[in-house]
This record gives structure tokens, C-alpha cells and sequence, in this order.
């Protein structure tokens, strides 16, 4: 049966008359990668989100899975060691989606770390994170730096460093797991909140009271353990439950800012000191290149947090000192997003200095809650996870198997493997009358999956005769049929990042799209015209300031 919301009752069915050894609430990496691995082992899982999968910070990181440059200043030698290590198992597991990419550090008279100690940390870091030997780091001097990256402001500028990062779409990434989650036998809904903790007499946790959000249905569901896998929304559950003891997390806010390549036409992604003890990324991605990001404590609405006209001018600033350009302005940005980080609180440290690492929280209910860490560690995150749950139930269960799991779309033995894939789509393409670039940027999506994407194109040929539109909807189709798209804020901000990366473009397609999806899924025109609606104020919320 797909995973769709086309089978939505029939999934609600058996989330109400089964009972569970595992119910995961959240459904950001974290959640859906703890789902993986549960259902890997043979456990009977279900996975709820209030939401869409992805739709909170899991959809609005760096977009880089990385190995913790950063972590050195931090003296966090063992995080660094672990996510280099990790990164590598990602890359294997999900070659479409995670790319490596060049990273230049430009290094500045009088920047926060000299040329010798820029050149031993990132020699540190090859080590540490076990980096592959074509892809250690090579130190440059001023003329090398500049030839790089042109747009460096040359002034202060001394030299550079070199190194890999490995770049990735977080939100795919996020969906892909969910997708072998449930290829593997859990079952994962969205848009169900859990309302209300169900318990025992021995007030032990043993279900949720939740809605529906769909339907506007109240119904209860359970299992032997709850995990709560909310990111920031953690404390909010463990508050739920009369169990909000000890530690605590600090929210913090990062944002980032797309403009046009053509603003910004970096050859290079750079990785730079605003000069403030702070660093942040420029990243080219095709007709765009995106900056970030911010790190300030949030204290403010956790559903929808917001990139400020501060936010983004510090960014801007921080632009415009270190590259040669016309001055970047307000009016240059053509989209945003704001994250939230859910890190562990300690005393008396900024934003920026709070360790990254992930912890595991015991309630005396039984509910157990994980936070903190990185979208590079979801996976050891899920692992850790998953060991503790074994004990819990005792079961006779298989050991961890998703360092050897190949995700959703992204079955390749290795990287010549993924090259003659593509090439033999991009024959399929050809056949089908399809660009080459539109093959190009579906498989960087969807992976082998793409083939389901070319054979829609061929049935829809002779139907629609504009091609944009045809291409939309045939993505759009594959999205409904086995990624569970409910609203199109779905498909165009998680599914395929259009509302961040090509605002622009889709704004006037809005209503069509729509009421594609309306149809497929059988709503009526009143809610049709509600989701046109919510999305075009997500479209106004990317430039809100």
C-alpha cells in the first residue's frame, strides 16, 4: 500500500485497533530515524506529527551535513570525531541527496584565528572526522584564495583553507528516512497531534489521546513506550506530563537569507568570520545562493519562528564586508527561513558556546525524551535510542542495521553506480522528450525514484500541453502518491524547497497546483481555496520583514 494519504483511513484503522511496542511523537529526522531503526529491529512501530514530516527545524538547518569544523574551537574533539565518521555512513546511505562540496575559509589579518592555527585546525579535523585522503584540506596563499573565489574583498585578506562539506537538502533527507520507515513496516502519519497522555494505574505512560487534524476526529491509540521526539516542542510534552525536572533546553534561532546568484555570483561556497566570533556559510545552489546563519537565544513563539529585519541586516552586513560586491540590501533578499535549535541548556554559556551534543531524558512515566544534537547524527542519535528502548521491552530483537541501509531512492553501491543511474534517466528522459536538467534535478531529489516521475510525464503528454505545468504536476503526483502531500506548503517547501529556493518562479502557480492536489485527494472547493490561501501567506511570511 503507498505511502499516502489516499490510504489515510485505512492507516487511522490501524493506529486505533493495534496496539504498539513503540510510538515515536515527532516527525523530524530525529523521530522518523528512530522509527527506522525500531522497525529495522523488528519492533511494531507508529510515528505521529502534528504537522507535515520535516516542517520544524528538520526543514530548516544549514542544509549541510557536516562534520563540526566549528567544534574544535569548542574543544568538543569526540563530536567532531563521531559526526565526520557519521557523515560518511550518511553519504553512503543517501548518495543523491547528500553532494560533497569545496568549502573556502578565507583567512583575514586580524581575524579570530591566524593562517597557522586555521591550517593546524583544519588538519585536526581531516583526522578527526576521518576525511577521505582526495578530500583533505590544502592550504592557499592570498593569489590562490582570490583565484577561488574572485568576489573576496582583497584588502584584510591573507590567505585560505581549503576543505570538504558535505551539502544536503534536510527536508528530503528527513522524507526519504520516513519513507524507509515505513517501507520497513512502522507506521507514520502527519498531521495527528498527540492532545493528552494516557496512563495506567500505576501512572505509567501506555497511550495518547490524539486529533486528527484532517478529519477533526479525537482517537486514542497505544503502546509499550512513548518517545518523545518533539525537537523544540520537547519540554512542551515533558511539561504534558508533569515531568519537566532537571534539564531543560535553551531554544536558539538560526536564519537564513537566499538572494539571486546574480547579486551574489560566488564561484565558491565560503565559509567566513563575521568579526564578531561568529562564522557563517555562503552557499551557490544553481540560480541562487543562500547565507547563514544567526545563533540568538528564542524565547518567542515556537511555531512559527521568524527571520527579523535584525537578523537579516547582520547577515547582509556580514556579507558585504568580507566580498567585493554592491552593497546587498533588504529589498535583494527573495526568501527566508528561521529554525530553531533545541540544544541543552548550561548555565552561564552564549548561544554559540552551548554544546550541540544530543541527551537522553528519562521521565518516571515512562516516557522518555531525546534532544539536542545534529541532523549530521541522526542516525547514532536513532541508535542510542533504540538500544535503551531493547532493554525496555525486553524483546528478542535484531541488532542496529541503518549503518547498511540504503534510504528511500538512494540504493547505490557507490559513486560510479550513481553516475551510470543518472546517465541511463537522462536516456529515459531523452525518449520522453524531457530536458536533461529537469532529469538532472529530480534524481538530486528523488533518486531512483525519478523513474516513477518520467513514466507519470509520459501518461500525462498527451493531456497537458504547457510543459512547466506538466512537469509540476507529475512531481506533484509522486509526492501524493508516495510522500505523503496533504497541502501544497508540503510539496513546496519540504518535498522540494521551491518556496525557499524559487519563490519567484512559483507564486503565480499557486492556484493550479492547489487545486491539483484538491483533486487528487478529493477535497471541495472550500478547502481548496484555504490552502491557496495558508500558502500564499507562507509565500509573504519568506520575506516578512
Amino acid at each position: 500500500m503507498n505511502f499516502s494519504n489516499k490510504n489515510r483511513q485505512h492507516f487511522l484503522e490501524q493506529l486505533t485497533n493495534q496496539s504498539f511496542d513503540l510510538l515515536v511523537i515527532g516527525g523530524g529526522i530525529t523521530g522518523c530515524g528512530i522509527a527506522l531503526d525500531a522497525a529495522l529491529r523488528g519492533m511494531k512501530v507508529a510515528l505521529v506529527e502534528k504537522n507535515d514530516f520535516a516542517s520544524g527545524t528538520s526543514s530548516r538547518s544549514t542544509k549541510l551535513i557536516h562534520g563540526g569544523l566549528r567544534y574544535l574551537k569548542q574543544f568538543e574533539l569526540g563530536l567532531v570525531h563521531q559526526m565526520g565518521r557519521e557523515r560518511a555512513v550518511v553519504y553512503q546511505n543517501a548518495r543523491h541527496l547528500v553532494i560533497p562540496e569545496k568549502m573556502l575559509l578565507p583567512i583575514e589579518e586580524g581575524g579570530s584565528l591566524g593562517k597557522s592555527a586555521i591550517s593546524l585546525a583544519l588538519l585536526a579535523y581531516d583526522f578527526l572526522a576521518g576525511i577521505r585522503r582526495k578530500e583533505h584540506r590544502k592550504m592557499l596563499d592570498k593569489r590562490e584564495t582570490m583565484t577561488t573565489e574572485p568576489l573576496l574583498n582583497p584588502e584584510e585578506l591573507i590567505g585560505g583553507g581549503l576543505y570538504y562539506e558535505y551539502r544536503t537538502d534536510d527536508a528530503r533527507l528527513t522524507i526519504e528516512v520516513a519513507k524507509s520507515a515505513y517501507a520497513s513496516g512502522a507506521l507514520l502519519l502527519n498531521y495527528l497531534e498527540a492532545k493528552e497522555f494516557l496512563y495506567d494505574e500505576n501512572k505509567k505512560i501506555e497511550g495518547i489521546k490524539g486529533l486528527d487534524k484532517i478529519s477533526g476526529r479525537e482517537i486514542e491509540f497505544r503502546a509499550t513506550v512513548v518517545v518523545n521526539a518533539t525537537g523544540p516542542w520537547v519540554d512542551l510534552l515533558r511539561k504534558e506530563d508533569n515531568s519537566l525536572k532537571g534539564k531543560r533546553l535553551q531554544l536558539t534561532n538560526g536564519v537564513h537569507l537566499v538572494v539571486s546568484i546574480k547579486k551574489l555570483s560566488l564561484k565558491q561556497a565560503a565559509y567566513f568570520d563575521v568579526g564578531d566570533g561568529r562564522m557563517i556559510f555562503a552557499i551557490p545552489r544553481g540560480e541562487i545562493t543562500y547565507i547563514g546563519t544567526t545563533d540568538t537565544v528564542y524565547n518567542k513563539s515556537i511555531d512559527s519562528p521568524y527571520c527579523t529585519r535584525e537578523d537579516a541586516q547582520y547577515l547582509l552586513d556580514a556579507v558585504n564586508r568580507i566580498f567585493a560586491i554592491e552593497p546587498l540590501q533588504l529589498s535583494d533578499i527573495e526568501s527566508t527561513w528561521a529554525g530553531l535549535r533545541p540544544l541543552i541548556f548550561e548555565d552561564g554559556k552564549s548561544p554559540e558556546d552551548i554544546s550541540r551534543k544530543d541527551e537522553i531524558i528519562h521521565s518516571s512515566s515512562g516516557l522518555i525524551s531525546i534532544a539536542g544534537g545534529k541532523l549530521t547524527g541522526y542516525r547514532v542519535m536513532a541508535e542510542k535510542t533504540v538500544d535503551i528502548l531493547v532493554k525496555y521491552l525486553n524483546g528478542n530483537f535484531k541488532p542496529c542495521r541503518t549503518r547498511e541501509t540504503r534510504l528511500s531512492g538512494g540504493d547505490f553501491k557507490n559513486d560510479n553506480d550513481l553516475k551510470e543511474t543518472l546517465k541511463h534517466l537522462m536516456s529515459e528522459g531523452e525518449q520522453a522528450e524531457i530536458p536533461a536538467i529537469k532529469i538532472q534535478e529530480w534524481f538530486y531529489r528523488y533518486g531512483r525514484n525519478t523513474t516513477a516521475i518520467i513514466e507519470t510525464v509520459k501518461k500525462l503528454t498527451s493531456i497537458i500541453k504547457t510543459e512547466d505545468t506538466k512537469y509540476d504536476e507529475a512531481e506533484l503526483q509522486y509526492c501524493i502518491e508516495h510522500e505523503m502531500v496533504y497541502h501544497l506548503n508540503d510539496y513546496l517547501i519540504r518535498r522540494s524547497g521551491r518556496l525557499f529556493f524559487e519563490r519567484k518562479q512559483y507564486e503565480i502557480r499557486i492556484a493550479p497546483l492547489a487545486h491539483y492536489i484538491g483533486k487528487e485527494l478529493g477535497l471541495n472547493e472550500t478547502d481548496t481555496q484555504k490552502m491557496v490561501t495558508e500558502t500564499r501567506q507562507e509565500f509573504d511570511k519568506a520575506v516578512g520583514f
